[in-house]
């Protein structure tokens, strides 16, 4: 073992010394503690919130307790026979109280029974880097607890609404991600603006919950970085549902005369709407400006650069890693996990004198996360997608051909929905015969992404594929019908 990969002895009697410390206990700090404790390493684990993080209380667990009874009713309302048996609409403090149970009602007992449960210890408070290898946590009882780690600090703090600076927004108290996953009342009328993940389906919820929804959208159509025909099929899904969806619009400002009264949220051209709630879900940042970055020669505030084993870059020694949103590899839960993994693998080969093992899909390099990256946004329709899209295939440079299929013309996707409406997108090289990408569209086909991200990720060769024979009558002939079609 270097001297580079050990920690200097405490310079304090009242410094803990761990041989790993995880700053954040949210799905991804929770993996890596697993993975470090795992591999023998003490582990301490900062949390300066709740245990298991947004992912758990504000962002994928309460989303889509909120989205799932509306994706079971719309299904069952396109099938004859059960539409007639379905009457009324959604029970909106039904469906709330559900997500609470999600949610655990936001408390986090099981969570740190969790963290007990693998030996690592947990440390409450707000956690920052002091020098290389040395952490410092403001703890709730006011005092301050120093740390110091024999091997690796890992940053998991994850990313926080982004609130843009527009005149009237700290009076308007607008809401963010966090707000509409946890609101306990439906607002009357609801104004979203932003046309990503976050918009569509915080509409799509708010809307089927009763809430008359306007969708404010600075692009053309809603989801801009995927195929162009998603965003035309989830802007017509939500105006099917009574959304108000405007394109192309620009939001100046926000005004809130009385901390109880409607919000007017005022337009590029001048026009204003009334609501009595605003959602800005313009996008993330990292929540890194209060970690300490500059202690150790880094901007506080800023995004983490990091190698495909998630060491930050700028940083003397193999000691400091970033995993999950706070490296912006790839925003999402699923995707921090994976990097989770691989950081805590590594963390274990450095603790051990071993060099790391960088080749290609190795236990100690990240790929997936930049070449194919699942995604499944639960609209009504659905969107599931992995890989890249035809423009950023195209923009890549390489000998690619676009395939599309219409979902609806499967056997499984008609037994699936009555009028079922969807599309598929595989984006093949040509030249290595793989695919790059895969997009479908339409109810359900979420279950279908894995597929398609096996594919991708394992560069399955096109000649192999077609002896992936898909059951009948499913959805996933959707593979034999694209394959049919890229042949001619």
């Amino acid at each position: 073992m270097t001297e580079s990969n050990t920690a200097p002895e405490p310079n304090t009697p009242t410094e803990d010394v761990f041989d790993v410390i995880v700053i954040g206990a949210g799905p991804v700090g929770e993996n890596v503690a697993d993975r470090t404790r795992a591999a023998g390493l003490t582990t301490a684990l900062i949390e300066s919130e709740l245990v298991g993080g947004e992912c758990s209380y504000w962002a994928c667990m309460p989303s889509k307790a909120l989205l799932r009874p509306v994706a079971a009713l719309a299904e069952a309302r396109a099938v004859a026979g059960a539409r007639e048996a379905v009457t009324g609409k959604l029970d909106a403090a039904a469906v709330l109280a559900r997500r609470d149970e999600f949610t655990s009602h936001w408390k986090d007992d099981g969570q740190v029974g969790w963290v007990d449960s693998i030996g690592a210890v947990l440390v409450r408070g707000h956690g920052r880097l002091a020098g290389p290898r040395r952490v410092e946590v403001d703890t709730p009882d006011g005092g301050v607890r120093r740390l110091a780690a024999r091997h690796a600090v890992a940053v998991c703090t994850g990313s926080a609404a982004l609130i843009p600076d527009l005149p009237g927004v700290a009076r308007a108290k607008p809401w963010t991600s966090r707000d509409a996953t946890s609101a306990k009342e439906v607002p009357g009328r609801l104004v979203i603006v932003g046309g990503g993940v976050v918009g569509v389906e915080m509409a799509t919820a708010w809307r089927a919950l009763g809430s008359e929804v306007t969708l404010l959208i600075r692009e053309s159509a809603p989801l801009p970085r995927m195929e162009p025909f998603v965003g035309e099929m989830i802007a017509a899904g939500l105006s099917d549902a009574g959304v108000k969806v405007r394109t192309g619009v620009s939001v100046t400002g926000l005004d809130r005369p009385t901390p109880d009264g409607p919000v007017s949220v005022l337009l590029h051209d001048g026009q204003k709407i009334e609501a009595d709630e605003v959602l800005l879900a313009v996008g993330r940042t990292p929540r890194t400006g209060d970690l300490g970055l500059q202690t150790i020669g880094l901007e506080p505030g800023s995004w983490l650069r990091v190698d495909d084993s998630c060491r930050v870059q700028g940083v003397d020694g193999d000691w400091l890693f970033a995993v999950g949103d706070a490296n912006h590899r790839a925003l999402l839960t699923h995707q921090g996990k994976y990097q989770a993994r691989i950081a805590g693998a590594a963390i274990g080969a450095l603790a051990r004198g071993e060099s790391l093992d960088l080749r290609p899909w190795s236990a100690h390099v990240a790929t997936a996360d930049i070449a194919a990256v699942p995604q499944v946004i639960f609209t009504e329709p659905e969107v599931a997608s992995v890989g890249k899209t035809a423009d950023e295939a195209r923009r890549a440079g390489g000998n690619v051909r676009v395939v599309d299929y219409d979902l609806g013309q499967v056997s499984g996707a008609s037994l699936f929905a009555d009028g079922y409406r969807g599309k598929a997108r595989m984006v093949v090289d040509l030249d290595r015969a793989i695919l790059l990408g895969v997009t479908f569209v339409g109810s359900g086909v979420g279950e279908l992404l894995h597929s398609a991200t096996v594919a991708v990720a394992g560069e399955v060769p096109i000649d192999r594929l077609w002896h992936a024979v898909p059951s009948y009558p499913t959805m996933s002939e959707i593979w034999l019908r694209l394959l049919e079609t890229l042949r001619g």
